[in-house]
C-alpha cells in the first residue's frame, strides 16, 4: 500500500489543477461506462412496460374474463422480475478502464493519461529527466478531455431490432385509448365493467338547454358519445334524451360523480297510449307501440356526472351558480322630503332579478302586536348589465310607524335561481317626515304610539286627550280642535285590524293637513302614480296602460305643482334659496314625455330609469319649508378661497398673455435686426411697482388713450428686461397659491396633486423669465394653468361633498337641502355662483353665452374695421377671427 504523498505521480505532482481535471474526467468516464453496461439489460424491462400498457389501452383486460386478466397479470409480473435477471452482473467501472476509454475516445497515442502513474525502467538522473518532460508533454494533452456519450451498442445484442416493436405498439396504444373504447392503465387491477351492447336500430337525440336567464345556446350532444373531455355546461340547466327505434323501451341512466346511478324517467306525455282492445290484442300492441312511439327523458343537472344510453356516454361538467353579492355604495341617507336614498351594487354570474332592504327595529318587544308589517323596500336594478351593476334607489318610508326609529338595514338580492345575498347590516335612524308643527308632530306621536303596539291604544288615547285640556291656548284653528276630537272617538271605537288602520290613517291625514294642509295630500296622490307607472313598466304592460298611466301621472304632477306654487307664494324666499332651484313645469313635462316615448318605443329599462331620476329628483325637492342650521359662516369663508383661487387663475391668465406679447415681439426683433429705438421704456414703467407696490395701471390708461402701444417702442433687450422683471410677478403668485393650500388645510379639506403640480410649474417659469426666455415660461404658465383648473375642480367637488354630509338630518328632524352635487333637480349642471374652473365635459352654450359671444366678435369687427396702425395687432384680430 502505497503513502499518501505517493498517490500523486507524474505531472500530477507538481500541477494540482490538472490532478483535478483528470479526477473530473475518470468520475465522468467511469458513468458513461456504467450506463454503457446498464442500457442493454434495460431494454427487456422497457418492453415488458411497453407490452403491459399496450394491452391496458387497446382494452384488453376489461375484454377478457375475470380468470385470464389475473393470468394475464402474473405473466407480465413474472416477465418483469425475470427481466430484472441481466442487472445482477452490474458492477462499477475501474479507474484503468476510465483511463483506456479516455485514451480511447479522444485519441491520445502514447497512453498520456496511464504514463503520469507508471515509472521508468532505468532510475538513472538521465532517465528520470527525460521520464518528466515526456509526463510533462503527455500532460498538455490531458487538458482537452471528453468523455462523449455512452455508446452501449443496443444493435450487437438485438441483431434482428425487435425493440421497434413494443415502441411502435405503444405508440399506437396511445392513440387508441384517446378513443371511446380505449382502456385504461387501471383496468388490470379492477373487475371488468358490463359490457354494453349498443343497438344499432335505436336512434338516440340528446341536448342539454341551459335556463333562459343565462342567456346560453343549447348544447347538442352528438349521436355517436365522442366527447372525450367534460361538457361544461351552469347549473339547472335541463337535459333531454329522446330516444326512438328498436324493439325494446331503452333505459337512460345518469351516473354522478360518486359512481350512484340515477334512472332518468319517461315524460308521462310522451309514453305510448294503448287503445282500449282485447287483451290479446293489447299484449301483442303493447310492445310495438312502445318500439315505434319517441320516448323523452328529462332532468335537471345540478352535479357533475355522465349521461349513459344505449352504450354511449356523455360527461358533464357543471359549473356552479354562485349566489349573488349585493353591498351599501356609501351610507344610506335621507332626502329633503325625509326620503330613504340607499345607494347600492350588485354582482352576479347571470344577472341579479330582484333587490330590496330588510328594515327591522333594532330594539323589539316580542310580546307587541304591531298594527302594520315590516317596510318595504324595492331596489331598482337596471336591466341592463345587471351581473355587475350600481344604482341609488330612493323610497318614502316617512308613513310607516317605524319612521323615527333606530332599525337595522340588509340589502338581500336574488337570481333567477332563487339564490339569495346579503350585505353586512346597517344600523341608522329611519327618516322621519320633518313636522314644522308642534301640534302635528303630537298627532304624528300618538299615531306612532298604538301603531308600533295596539295594546298602547290608551297611551295613545291620552296624548290625544292632553292635547285638548286648553284648546284655546294650544289650538289656535277651530278646525284642527275638531279634527282631535273625532279622532279620540274613532281612537275609543276602534276594535278590530281594519279600524285600527283606518285610525291611524286618519291621524296621519290630520297630521299632514295641520303641516302642509292639500300640499300633503297631492304629493301622496302623485307618489302613488309614480309607484302603478314602475310597477306596469316592470311587468312590461302594454301600451294603452301605460299611456293611461302617464295620463294620471300627469295629472297628479299638475295638482302638486299647483299646490307648491300657491304655498310657495304665501312662503319667503329662503336663505338659501335662489333662481337655480326653482323647477320649471316645463322641465316635468318634458322628462315625463320622454318617459312615455322611451316606453312606446320599447326602451322600458331607460323609461324606468328615468322614472327613478323623476322620484329621486321630487324627493329631494323643497316644498318651501323653512331650513335651519345654516351653515353661513363655513359658507362664507369657503367663498372667500374660491374667490381667492379665482383671482389667482386670473393673474396668471394674464401674466401668460403678457409674457407671450413680448415673447413674441422679441423674436420679431430678432428676425428683422432692427436697431436700438430709444432708451426709454415705457412698458418698464408700466410693469414696474409704485410706491405701495402696486402697478401702475393710470399710466397705461392714459398712454392707451394716446394709440401708443409701449412695447412696440422697446429695443429687443429692453424686451428681455421686461420678461425678467415679470418673475417677481410670478413668483407672488406662487407664493398666494401656498397660501391658499394652507388655509384649505386649515378649514379641513385636503388640497389636490394639482395645486402641487401648478405651484412646480409656477416655480419653473419664473425661473424661465428669470434668465429672459419667454418659449418655456409661457409653456410652463399654460401646464401651470391647466394644474390650477383641475386643482379647482377637487376643490369644489370636495366642498360639494362636505356641504351635503352637512345637509343630513337636523337636531330637530329638519333635513337640509342638497345640492345635488352641483345639478339642479333634472341632474343638469347648474352654473356656478363663483368664478368658472373649466370641466371635463362638453357643454352647450345657452342663450346668454350666445348673446355674448356675438356682442365679442361685433367688438372684435368693430376693431378690426378701425384699421389698426400696428401689423401685429391686426394680425392678431384676424386670428381671432380666424380669416387671413
Amino acid at each position: 500500500m502505497t503513502s499518501p504523498s505517493r498517490q500523486k505521480k507524474g505531472a500530477f505532482a507538481y500541477r494540482p489543477s490538472l490532478a483535478r481535471l483528470v479526477t473530473t474526467k475518470r468520475l465522468l468516464a467511469r458513468i458513461v461506462l456504467f450506463f454503457e453496461q446498464l442500457l442493454p439489460p434495460l431494454m427487456p424491462v422497457l418492453s415488458v412496460i411497453a407490452f403491459y400498457l399496450s394491452a391496458s389501452w387497446f382494452g384488453l383486460f376489461r375484454s377478457v374474463p375475470d380468470w385470464l386478466r389475473i393470468l394475464l397479470l402474473i405473466a407480465f409480473a413474472a416477465a418483469f422480475l425475470i427481466s430484472l435477471l441481466p442487472f445482477r452482473t452490474l458492477r462499477w467501472p475501474r479507474i484503468a478502464e476510465a483511463d483506456r476509454m479516455l485514451e480511447e475516445r479522444n485519441g491520445l497515442p502514447h497512453q498520456p493519461v496511464t504514463v503520469q502513474e507508471d515509472e521508468p525502467a532505468f532510475d538513472t538522473p538521465f532517465g528520470r529527466a527525460l521520464w518528466r518532460e515526456h509526463q510533462a508533454r503527455m500532460a498538455e494533452k490531458i487538458a482537452a478531455l471528453d468523455t462523449g456519450l455512452p455508446r452501449p451498442d443496443i444493435a450487437a445484442h438485438d441483431r434482428f431490432a425487435l425493440r421497434a416493436v413494443p415502441a411502435l405498439l405503444l405508440v399506437t396504444a396511445f392513440g387508441y385509448s384517446l378513443s371511446i373504447n380505449g382502456g385504461s392503465i387501471r383496468d388490470a387491477l379492477q373487475a371488468a365493467p358490463e359490457q354494453v351492447v349498443s343497438d344499432p336500430a335505436v336512434r338516440i337525440d340528446a341536448w342539454v338547454t341551459p335556463p333562459s336567464y343565462t342567456g346560453r345556446a343549447p348544447i347538442y350532444l352528438t349521436a355517436d358519445g365522442s366527447e372525450q373531455a367534460p361538457i361544461g355546461i351552469p347549473q339547472f340547466s335541463g337535459l333531454t334524451v329522446r330516444v326512438s327505434g328498436g324493439k325494446t323501451a331503452e333505459k337512460v341512466v345518469f351516473r354522478k360523480a360518486n359512481g350512484e346511478a340515477q334512472d332518468i324517467a319517461v315524460q308521462a306525455d310522451t309514453k305510448p297510449q294503448q287503445t282500449a282492445a282485447s287483451g290479446s290484442e293489447q299484449q301483442t300492441a303493447a310492445p310495438a307501440s312502445q318500439a315505434l312511439v319517441a320516448q323523452t327523458h328529462m332532468m335537471k343537472l345540478q352535479e357533475n356526472g355522465a349521461l349513459e344510453v344505449n352504450g354511449r356516454r356523455w360527461s358533464f361538467d357543471v359549473l356552479p351558480d354562485k349566489a349573488p353579492e349585493i353591498a351599501f355604495d356609501g351610507l344610506p341617507k335621507p332626502s329633503v322630503n325625509g326620503a330613504l336614498e340607499i345607494g347600492f351594487t350588485v354582482k352576479d354570474d347571470y344577472g341579479v332579478q330582484e333587490a330590496h332592504a330588510e328594515i327591522v327595529p333594532v330594539e323589539t318587544d316580542p310580546t307587541a302586536t304591531p298594527l302594520y308589517p315590516l317596510p318595504e323596500y324595492r331596489l331598482d336594478i337596471p336591466r341592463r348589465n345587471a351581473r355587475d351593476a350600481k344604482g341609488v334607489t330612493s323610497r318614502n318610508l316617512t308613513e310607516h310607524p317605524l319612521a323615527g326609529k333606530r332599525v337595522r338595514i340588509t340589502l338581500v338580492a336574488k337570481d333567477a335561481a332563487g339564490q339569495t345575498g346579503r350585505s353586512p347590516p346597517h344600523e341608522m335612524v329611519l327618516p322621519s317626515r320633518p313636522f314644522n308643527e308642534p301640534l302635528a308632530a303630537a298627532v304624528a306621536e300618538e299615531r306612532q304610539v298604538f301603531a308600533l303596539d295596539t295594546r298602547k291604544m290608551p297611551q295613545a288615547i291620552a296624548l290625544n286627550e292632553a292635547l285638548t285640556i286648553r284648546p284655546e291656548e294650544t289650538i289656535p284653528k277651530l278646525t284642527n280642535y275638531l279634527l282631535l276630537e273625532s279622532a279620540l272617538t274613532r281612537m275609543k271605537l276602534a276594535r278590530g285590524e281594519d279600524a285600527l288602520k283606518d285610525t291611524a290613517q286618519y291621524l296621519w291625514e290630520i297630521a299632514l293637513g295641520m303641516e302642509d294642509g292639500d300640499l300633503s295630500l297631492a304629493e301622496r296622490k302623485l307618489r302613488e302614480a309614480q309607484q302603478k307607472l314602475a310597477d306596469a313598466l316592470d311587468r312590461n304592460a302594454p301600451d294603452v296602460e301605460i299611456k293611461k298611466l302617464m295620463d294620471e301621472l300627469r295629472k297628479a304632477m299638475q295638482d302638486y305643482m299647483t299646490e307648491l306654487a300657491q304655498r310657495m307664494q304665501n312662503a319667503p324666499m329662503q336663505p338659501n334659496q335662489n333662481a337655480q332651484n326653482i323647477l320649471r313645469q316645463q322641465d316635468l313635462e318634458r322628462m315625463m314625455d320622454q318617459i312615455e316615448n322611451l316606453a312606446r318605443s320599447g326602451n322600458r329599462d331607460a323609461a324606468q330609469q328615468m322614472l327613478s331620476e323623476l322620484q329621486r329628483m321630487m324627493n329631494n325637492l323643497q316644498a318651501g319649508r323653512p331650513q335651519r342650521g345654516q351653515q353661513g359662516q363655513e359658507n362664507s369663508e369657503a367663498r372667500k378661497q374660491i374667490d381667492k383661487l379665482g383671482e389667482i387663475l386670473r393673474d396668471q391668465q394674464k401674466l401668460m398673455e403678457q409674457t407671450f406679447r413680448l415673447d413674441q415681439q422679441l423674436r420679431d426683433r430678432m428676425q428683422r435686426g432692427e436697431p436700438d429705438m430709444g432708451e426709454n421704456d415705457p412698458l418698464l414703467d408700466e410693469m414696474n411697482p409704485g410706491e405701495n407696490g402696486e402697478p401702475q395701471d393710470q399710466q397705461q390708461g392714459q398712454q392707451g388713450k394716446e394709440g401708443q402701444q409701449p412695447s412696440d417702442q422697446m429695443t429687443a433687450e429692453q424686451l428681455r428686461e421686461a420678461l425678467k422683471q415679470l418673475r417677481a410677478q410670478q413668483d407672488a403668485l406662487g407664493k398666494q397659491l401656498g397660501e391658499l393650500q394652507k388655509s384649505l388645510g386649515e378649514m379641513g379639506m385636503k388640497p389636490g396633486p394639482g395645486f402641487g403640480q401648478a405651484q412646480r410649474e409656477m416655480e419653473g417659469a419664473g425661473r424661465e423669465l428669470g434668465q429672459g426666455r419667454g418659449q418655456p415660461a409661457v409653456e410652463g404658465q399654460g401646464r401651470a394653468l391647466e394644474a390650477l383648473r383641475q386643482g379647482a375642480r377637487d376643490m369644489m367637488n370636495q366642498m360639494m361633498q362636505a356641504q351635503q354630509g352637512q345637509q343630513g338630518q337636523g337636531p330637530n328632524g329638519q333635513v337640509g337641502q342638497g345640492d345635488q352635487n352641483g345639478r339642479d333637480p333634472l341632474g343638469r349642471p347648474r352654473r356656478p355662483q363663483g368664478p368658472e374652473f373649466g370641466d371635463n365635459s362638453v357643454k352647450v352654450p345657452d342663450e346668454i353665452d350666445v348673446q355674448r359671444a356675438r356682442e365679442i366678435l361685433d367688438a372684435i369687427r368693430e376693431k378690426l374695421g378701425n384699421n389698426p396702425p400696428q401689423e401685429m395687432e391686426r394680425r392678431y384680430l384676424e386670428r381671432l377671427l380666424d380669416i387671413q
